[in-house]
């Protein structure tokens, strides 16, 4: 995998997460303004906690990856 795909996949990772977290302040917004959707918040809130998981478990894979490389 050359450096510049490497660089792009972080790019997009990081960008997801920024996406994540912006998702992840507006749900006590949401949850004001709905009466009767905590069940609903939870689950987000699970959903993003499991892509969280997720996007560490990817980040670690890179590191990884990038430190063979660079041996």
């Amino acid at each position: 995998m050359s450096a510049d795909r490497i660089a792009s996949a972080l790019g997009r990772i990081e960008a997801a997460m920024a996406r994540i977290d912006a998702a992840r302040v507006a749900l006590p917004d949401v949850e004001a303004r709905s009466s009767g959707g905590s069940a609903r918040v939870v689950e987000l809130v699970n959903a993003h906690e499991k892509l969280r998981e997720q996007v560490s478990d990817s980040l670690r894979e890179l590191d990884d990856l990038l430190a063979r490389l660079e041996e």
